[in-house]
């Protein structure tokens, strides 16, 4: 039986606000989670000198898995081994790697609504069953071990995310904890997300490492290293998954790009740069928490990390699509429909990417208090 997967509707988002640039309309893209800036100086330059000189091929940097080994044990205090990196194109065929050969098709696998669309759709593809947790208010959008305790019977795996996407909430430490425990007791194999640490407002992000030595750590070098368009990301196992999760991805994916590997090894060192465009986006976050509530949105998600609010407006609107593409084509605002994240409840919350330019960041406000405020008396 195929899989039906849901539309990603932040795309369609996508391509009609590329659409209206290209009729000459301005646009400012709050859509997609990505970084407005490029690849570190470091980087690219490295890049050049890579295309002069080597041919490249298939090939994994070892130089690049032993540097990442001295990145946890430096940001965590965790000690791994160079062999337990897997450098994957991106953090999307590291979700698809860790759970293809992790469980098996009628596998349970539990994960937060709101959550990031693909853990759903991704389960699906693989014929797994995706049990969605509902995370409100309550325990800040995020799961909790209370809430994976209270399946009956336990899922054969959870995808935990932190920070998280669409609503950037930190688990805490304590939590984290909680989490590994239950998992342990009851045979619940660990998937960590971690795409976006380094991207944080005051909260500690916390690598589940620090917890279970046995989670698969999914990460990326797309959000607080810049390189989005480089596609290059990792899946961190345990040993003993080591040789099976390489014949899965040598099987599936071969490599990831050569020319990525070199360019991130020098990223890695360049954090001065990486650190000021944290800055940034903790300016734009202080501007958009500022001016939300003159839009009348008050009720949001505690953005602690990533680059996302994720706000209700339940009080305007039964149909988060239909109002976010009436936001792009009336003022040039692009943002993400909260179904993408929720299919339940999303169709009262919006998703705005506050990664773009300062600049940016008060052009989109400037032009939404009128539009909101247009919104709030048709109501």
């Amino acid at each position: 039986m195929k899989a039906e997967l849901d539309p990603f509707h932040a795309i369609s988002i996508g391509r009609l606000a590329h659409a209206m640039q290209a009729e000459g309309r301005s646009v400012i893209h709050m859509e997609f989670g990505q970084p407005s800036t490029g690849a570190p100086k470091a980087a690219i330059d490295r890049a050049h000198q890579v295309l002069d000189t080597d041919g490249m091929g298939y090939w994994e940097s070892e130089p690049l898995k032993t540097r990442l080994a001295r990145h946890y044990d430096e940001l965590y205090g965790v000690a791994v081994a160079p062999s337990q990196f897997i450098l994957t194109c991106g953090a999307s065929p590291a979700l698809v790697l860790a759970l293809s050969s992790i469980f098996s098709p009628g596998d349970r696998v539990a994960l937060a609504r709101p959550g990031y669309v693909a853990y759903r759709n991704t389960l699906k593809a693989l014929h797994l069953v995706p049990v969605e947790i509902a995370c409100g208010a309550g325990t800040r959008f995020q799961l909790t071990a209370a809430s994976i305790e209270a399946l009956d019977p336990p899922p054969a795996g959870v995808i935990i995310a932190s920070p998280a996407n669409p609503t950037g909430t930190i688990i805490a430490a304590d939590e984290l904890a909680a989490i590994a425990r239950l998992c342990r007791e009851r045979n619940i194999r660990i998937i960590s997300d971690e795409i976006y640490h380094g991207l944080s407002y005051g909260e500690l992000t916390h690598s589940m490492l620090e917890f279970e030595p046995t989670a698969l750590v999914i990460s990326s070098f797309s959000k607080y290293f810049s390189m989005v368009g480089w596609r290059l990301g990792w899946l961190l196992v345990p040993k003993d998954h080591i040789n099976r999760a390489w014949s899965y991805a040598g099987n599936l994916f071969l490599t990831a790009p050569s020319l990525s590997q070199h360019a991130a090894l020098a990223a890695l060192d360049a954090r001065d740069e990486l650190e000021g465009h944290v800055a940034v986006y903790a300016r734009n976050r202080t501007l958009l928490l500022e001016a939300l509530p003159s839009l009348g949105l008050t009720a949001i998600a505690p953005p602690d990390g990533a680059f996302y609010i994720y706000a209700s407006v339940a009080h305007l609107t039964e149909d988060s699509l239909g109002f976010c593409m009436a936001m792009l084509r009336d003022i040039g605002v692009a943002t993400a429909p909260g179904i993408d994240f929720d299919p339940v409840d999303g169709h009262h919350f919006i998703r705005m990417s506050f990664a773009v330019s300062t600049d940016e960041t008060g052009q989109a406000i400037e032009r939404m208090r009128p539009w909101f405020a247009a919104q709030a008396r048709s109501v």
